[in-house]
């Protein structure tokens, strides 16, 4: 047996495991340029939108899935969009509360193996089949991100937002840390980070960390205002989007 056969256990192939045949890497780029067009054409012409991140398995009665349907509330009466990843938990309390206060709500599913189905509080939805496609869609359209306590999904939500507002990759619109208490840990981390120099101390200024909702979309609002005048968009519908 080659070192090579040693290290690679047998196991089904699925696309990042290497290279395969030229064909099958073709047909991969069209599926993923293809999930692209689904996306652009089903979100562009919303408006504005505020993307809430969080945990999918917090449930109805949670503190936290209470101040989410509560973001969800504020995001529609300041009249943006409140979009998510489209699951339930936190995800489904921020549509929820836009749903029920007359906002829009919208969503990024993912299909899964185990099927995150989409939460009943939302205008429009879109399933896609690849994560790194939805987060583009997740970040694209929106000029605020609010990030509520979770797990690996979050914290990748979370640092590969940060990281592109960091690096100028996108504009720094606002972020919300949500949650103190819960996210006490990583900010240690963070200041452990600063005194290695890893990153900068200036790095720490590119979110808000709070445990008030009226706080945290006053710093949303106010950066807004500051930087930008919201127009109407021409609407061309060049990409046979549904009018």
């Amino acid at each position: 047996m080659s070192n090579l056969e040693r290290i690679i256990p047998a196991r089904k192939s699925v696309f990042l495991e290497g290279p395969k045949p030229r064909i099958n890497e073709f047909f991969f780029g069209w599926d993923v340029f293809m999930q692209f067009i689904k996306g652009f054409r089903n979100l562009h012409f919303l408006d504005p939108c505020i993307t809430v991140f969080g945990s999918a398995r917090f449930k109805e009665d949670d503190f936290y899935y209470q101040k989410a349907r509560e973001f969800g509330k504020q995001i529609a009466n300041l009249g943006f969009t409140t979009m998510t990843g489209g699951g339930p938990g936190i995800m489904e309390a921020a549509n929820r509360g836009a749903f029920e206060n007359n906002g829009t709500s919208v969503g990024c599913n993912i299909e899964l193996p185990f099927e995150q189905h989409p939460n009943p509080y939302m205008h429009k939805w879109i399933t896609f089949k690849y994560f790194f496609v939805r987060k583009v869609m997740l970040v694209k359209y929106s000029y605020g991100f609010i990030i509520m306590p979770g797990g690996f999904g979050t914290m990748d939500e979370l640092f590969e937002t940060l990281t592109l507002i960091q690096t100028k990759v996108i504009n720094d619109f606002p972020m919300v840390l949500f949650g103190t208490e819960y996210y006490k840990p990583m900010l240690e981390a963070i200041d452990a980070m600063i005194d290695r120099g890893t990153i900068s101390a200036e790095d720490k200024k590119l979110f808000l960390l709070t445990d008030d909702v009226d706080e945290a979309m006053q710093f949303i609002q106010s950066y807004i205002r500051d930087n930008y005048q919201v127009k109407p968009r021409k609407r061309l519908w060049w990409l046979f989007e549904k009018r």
